[in-house]
């Protein structure tokens, strides 16, 4: 078996462990993401503007999507297994400019709603810091 062969197979059968704090955040961001996108959506629709809320709604659900790969790349790159600083760049990079190439597709293609991906997308990333920052802000009060 050849060495890749065999960091492949040591990928395989060591599971991914995120760490419960994260996933806890993650949970958190998700139903404050979900909120946000039911809110906007409704807002967007009431007021005709359905391709917005729509398009919104792929920007909050790319900025899931890369955060729970985000996620699982930390972790692999942490447990110390097969899984190369190489490799975790390049999912970085990877995982960032299939993001880009579909916001800005969409900006593109579907003027001016398109650009609703790209307030998606931060209002996702607005979310994840203040998910984030709460047991920060938590233990900072408990002192």
């Amino acid at each position: 078996m050849s060495l890749e062969a065999a960091s492949v197979e040591h990928e395989r059968a060591v599971p991914c462990l995120v760490p419960r704090t994260n996933r806890r955040t993650l949970r958190r961001t998700l139903v404050w993401a979900g909120i946000a996108a039911l809110l906007g959506s409704a807002a967007l629709v009431l007021t005709g503007h359905w391709r917005m809320a729509l398009l919104g709604c792929l920007g909050i659900a790319l900025g899931a999507v890369n955060s729970w790969q985000a996620a699982r790349s930390v972790a692999r790159f942490s447990d110390g297994g097969a899984f190369r600083k190489a490799r975790f760049t390049a999912s970085v990079f990877g995982r960032l400019g299939v993001i880009t190439v579909i916001a800005l597709g969409c900006a593109i293609t579907v003027r001016p709603d398109g650009l609703a991906v790209f307030m998606g997308l931060a209002v996702f990333q607005l979310l994840t810091i203040m998910s984030a920052s709460l047991p920060l802000v938590k233990e900072i009060r408990q002192q």
